[in-house]
């Protein structure tokens, strides 16, 4: 880029971006003070985003408020919901926003150069011209407001963000994150919660709310970025043209503040909510936190990431294990968080007691002053950084784009220094001297200046309170219902009058004009052209490969699999237990936090899973395979290395250490809990989904509800078991790790088979060959439509079926039709007028169809919005750009970019599912050319997936408690339980 290009703005530095094979620019909107940082490549997936320093001054949600309003309509584009429209319309690769503790980001991205640029043109408008100043409805909709249908009827909160945020502090893992953040920086604006305290959020006015966006979104106080292949000079003219020079430069005060160090540690203790048939006993959360420099030291900022690894996060290491030894808690946790002004480390020890405080507290600065005399382990320091610089290296950030995750870890040291936006993408050098630093004294004088030395840290106790969400409930009612008696008839009419005023302009259509303000791609926009699969079968060493040549830049992503086909259904809960306890377990070589080490220092890592492949060939008869994977990915001269390690943990793994198995069940049962608290929506939809697909009950089965029922209740009688569930485990291990039963997906290129028969006959020379009984698993599934109950403050409500078991059949509509669904009919109803945080639905080539609610204050409201699903399909009339938009919008998830190890994932999930390059051609050509008479054309299939009444609710104890009535069976994670509550 040329900076006589760019009048408009200063160039402040250049830099060669070695790392990431990049140039980057830093510059300043002369007129309106915006910053601005460039990142040019050759990456076609491009990225924009806008961000703003949103330091809160209090816990009322308004930065997250704010970052839910601004993006309900704005002053050129005036629709209501631009951003759903877009994500509705749009070949997006990444379309969001964020609020952190100190900023809020909004970032788009896109292969497509139009697209890219209408994107970018709604994110600037919706940010610096929004329409909340126009419409307190937006408010009132997105943060919070009074809800009173009627006079008869009681007074309610309601409000996308306070039910998110409802549902977020019902975790206790986000509780002591949020607690461990305020207590740490009791005199910056960290000591607010920027998301928003539920209790807090209703203090909010919408003046408050309206002054905070005139405050902080001005370009004086933005970062623009842009990054990959474009002519960034048009867009920087642009963004001058169109928006950065109506405004003048101005000092605005958005600085993070420093927390002066505490003279000695702090300590805090409060409650979280349990269900009521929870134990409080060994469920409190020990944390022990200490606030490390600043972010705007490169060296600590990686350096406090190896030493997470090497003494706390990696299996066996040594503040881990000490503690698990010490019987303090059954899951050890640590983390780093350097996305702050001052990072913070933590040890934390889940299902502990309060009164193991003092003992959690000297146990850890016991270890560390051992670590400090007798030196860290070099192999554990060693195997931090190379798995930190091969993810470094490989910039594989999944299915987010790799210049949106560059930009946020630029935020780390750009929004605390306006002269440092580069420091933490460019880590070559940094990798460099912390491997120099090994064997000298370098980091254990960390642990003593930054841990033992530093009395500004916190000890957080978060402890279990049964009956806390009821109480709390009780209370906010009770408040509510005082307020609504202390207001005269008229102010309670007027009450009811908003809410019907509210609910009007969430039902209004937003006009043709307005919408057509949103530009749109046409079909013509978007090939024809398949993406290509590339899969070549081979034989090597007599074992079927199958090979997907790529590009991978010298890595080789290798993954054996399994055949699992006659698991009998009594032991699969046994297989996810075998896979949750192989590589974390020693060998008869390495004990298991060697293993680790070993691994990580030459390989990108290995991982075991369990994956299942439904034959679409033959639906009708619910044929699938089940298979137990191991994987690995490393370069191509350390492959044989990561062959071996992977042959060692298949058959030399110590399944009868039932002291370290004890610990892996306990550790499992803990993040079972949590993922059904994070994600109960995907846990709701799979249970649903058992009670008739046995594809989807082997799933629950390994990793679902049944799962941690049986690994609760194998921790529970584990003195009795544990001779059985080794015995089990070994067995297991003969019956799958066998010769006759594997196949491998290769993805390298070319070169990268060279020598890599050898590596498949070593592995095979290594697997059992005792004769094993070989009978078909049959899996069993019934119908129980249950209602879980936990401490939650909202609910997560799945109904489903399966639609081709009824006579209908799959076709590319039905893409279609989930876009229009998730982002129209359940978006507008369960979101906009129902306040829950998100609502999905989903169809698939097996037939298996849902809808899911997420963070969701209803429970039969929503199972009611699911019935009347159907009529909405058959009356479904939308302009033709509409449709096109629908079509565009469904493509965007189609036609995602990938990385190389996704690429060969890709075609070999089609390999195992029986699709061929017809099916995908033909979904993809129903998909371009479909009509509304094919959405309309959808809707028995609707009523099939209706007509099962599978239904599965996890949520509040009170809400499924009033709803009884609809389950079978009302019960809680931790019971089977019989049939109640009839």
């Amino acid at each position: 880029m040329n900076k006589n290009d760019v009048k408009a703005y200063e160039l402040l530095q250049t830099k060669e971006l070695k790392g990431i094979h990049s140039v980057g620019y830093l510059l300043r909107h002369k007129k309106s003070g915006a910053r601005v940082l460039l990142i040019e490549n050759d990456d076609d997936n491009k990225v924009f985003q806008i961000g703003f320093r949103t330091p809160p001054s209090d816990s009322t949600g308004v930065p997250h408020i704010m970052e839910h309003s601004v993006l309900c309509g704005s002053k050129n584009f005036p629709a209501k919901d631009p951003f759903v429209e877009l994500v509705k319309g749009s070949l997006n690769t990444f379309l969001n926003a964020m609020t952190y503790p100190d900023k809020t980001v909004y970032p788009v991205a896109s292969c497509n150069d139009k697209d890219f640029q209408n994107l970018m043109h709604i994110y600037m408008d919706a940010v610096l011209y929004p329409n909340i100043y126009k419409h307190e409805e937006i408010f009132c909709q997105e943060g919070w407001s009074y809800r009173m249908p009627s006079k008869d009827e009681p007074l309610t909160y309601n409000g996308v963000v306070y039910n998110e945020m409802k549902g977020a502090f019902s975790s206790p893992e986000g509780v002591l994150d949020r607690v461990v953040l305020n207590t740490l920086f009791p005199d910056t604006s960290y000591a607010n919660e920027s998301g928003g305290d539920p209790d807090v959020i209703p203090e909010l006015t919408y003046e408050q709310f309206l002054d905070f966006h005139r405050t902080y979104y001005h370009p004086s106080n933005s970062y623009i970025y842009l990054y990959g292949n474009m002519d960034m000079a048009e867009k920087l003219n642009w963004l001058d043209e169109m928006y950065l020079s109506k405004f003048e430069a101005k000092e605005i005060d958005s600085a993070i503040r420093l927390q002066k160090p505490f003279a000695e540690m702090a300590e805090k203790e409060l409650t979280y909510s349990i269900g009521s048939e929870e134990s409080e006993e060994e469920n409190t959360f020990l944390s022990y936190n200490k606030v490390i420099g600043t972010s705007l030291d490169p060296k600590l900022y990686l350096a406090f990431e190896i030493l997470d690894y090497a003494l706390l996060s990696a299996p066996g290491a040594p503040l881990k294990q000490a503690l698990t030894d010490a019987g303090i808690g059954k899951d050890i946790m640590g983390s780093y968080d350097n996305g702050i002004y001052q990072p913070i480390f933590s040890v934390i020890s889940k299902n502990a007691n309060a009164d193991q405080k003092e003992v959690f507290v000297a146990k850890i600065e016991e270890v560390f002053t051992d670590l400090v005399k007798n030196g860290i382990d070099k192999k554990a320091l060693e195997a931090g950084i190379n798995y930190q610089e091969f993810r470094y290296r490989e910039a594989d950030f999944g299915n987010y784009p790799k210049g949106l995750m560059y930009g946020l870890q630029m935020m780390d040291s750009w929004l605390y220094d306006d002269n440092e936006p580069f420091m933490h993408i460019e880590a070559l050098d940094t990798f460099e001297f912390l491997k120099e630093q090994i064997g000298t004294r370098y980091y254990e004088e960390l642990i003593q200046k930054y841990i033992l030395d530093n009395t500004h840290g916190a000890v957080v106790v978060v402890k279990p309170e049964k009956g806390r969400t009821a109480k709390l409930e009780k209370e906010l009612e009770d408040k509510l219902e005082s307020y609504k008696q202390s207001l005269s008839e008229e102010e309670q009419e007027q009450l009811v009058v908003n809410t019907k005023a509210l609910e009007t302009y969430q039902s209004e259509e937003d006009s043709p004009e307005d919408l057509e303000k949103i530009p749109v791609l046409k079909r013509e926009d978007i090939s024809r052209k398949i993406q290509p699969i590339i899969n070549e079968e081979m034989r090597l060493a007599d074992v079927p490969v199958i090979f997907h040549e790529i590009e991978t830049n010298g890595i080789g992503y290798a993954d054996i699999l399994f055949d699992m086909s006659d698991v009998q259904e009594e032991d699969l809960p046994y297989v996810g237990i075998l896979q949750s306890a192989l590589g974390v377990i020693d060998t008869k070589k390495h004990g298991y936090g060697e293993l680790f080490n070993e691994i990580n220092m030459h390989t990108g890592g290995i991982a075991t899973s369990l994956e299942l492949y439904n034959d679409v060939t033959k639906v009708k008869e619910k044929e699938f395979k089940a298979t137990f994977e191991i994987k690995t990915k490393a370069l191509y001269d350390k492959l044989p290395f990561a062959f071996d390690m992977m042959g060692e943990i298949l058959t030399e793994s110590c399944l009868d250490d039932t002291k370290r198995m004890k610990e892996i069940l306990a550790m499992l049962k803990s993040r079972l809990l949590m993922k059904f608290q994070s994600s109960g929506h995907t846990t709701a939809a799979l249970r649903a989904l058992s009670y008739a697909s046995p594809s989807a009950k082997l799933k629950d089965m390994t990793n679902g509800v049944d799962f941690f029922r049986k690994v609760d209740w194998l921790d529970t009688h584990f003195e009795e078991e544990k001779e059985h569930l080794s015995e089990k485990l070994k067995e297991l291990s003969v019956k799958l790790f066998r010769a006759d039963r594997m196949m491998l997906s290769y993805t390298a290129a070319g070169e990268g088979l060279k020598g890599f028969e050898k590596m498949v006959q070593s592995l095979k020379d290594r697997l059992y060959t005792e004769p094993v009984e070989e009978t078909p698993c049959i899996i069993h599934c019934e119908k129980k439509n249950e209602g879980f109950r936990t401490a939650s403050k909202v609910q997560y409500v799945a109904k489903t079926g399966n639609f081709i078991e009824r006579g209908e059949e799959y076709t590319g509509a039905l893409q279609i039709l989930k876009v229009i669904l998730s982002y129209e009919y359940l978006w507008q109803n369960i979101r906009v007028k129902g306040g829950a945080y998100g609502c999905m639905s989903n169809f698939n080539r097996i037939g298996e169809g849902y809808f899911v609610s997420y963070r969701d204050p209803n429970l039969k409201r929503t199972l009611d919005v699911y019935e009347g699903v159907v009529d909405y399909v058959k009356n479904f009339t939308v302009s033709d750009r509409d449709m096109t938009k629908y079509i565009i919008g469904t493509m965007s998830n189609l036609d995602q970019p990938m990385t190389p190890s996704a690429k060969g994932e890709r075609s070999m999930n089609l390999y195992m599912n029986k699709v061929n390059e017809d099916m995908v051609r033909k979904t993809r050509e129903e998909v371009l050319d479909a009509t509304q008479e094919d959405i309309r054309r959808l809707a028995p299939v609707l009523e099939a997936i209706l007509s099962a009444d599978q239904i599965c609710v996890i949520g509040s104890e009170e809400k499924i408690e009033e709803a009884k009535d609809l389950f079978q069976t009302v019960t809680s994670f931790q019971n089977e339980g019989e049939k109640e509550d009839e």
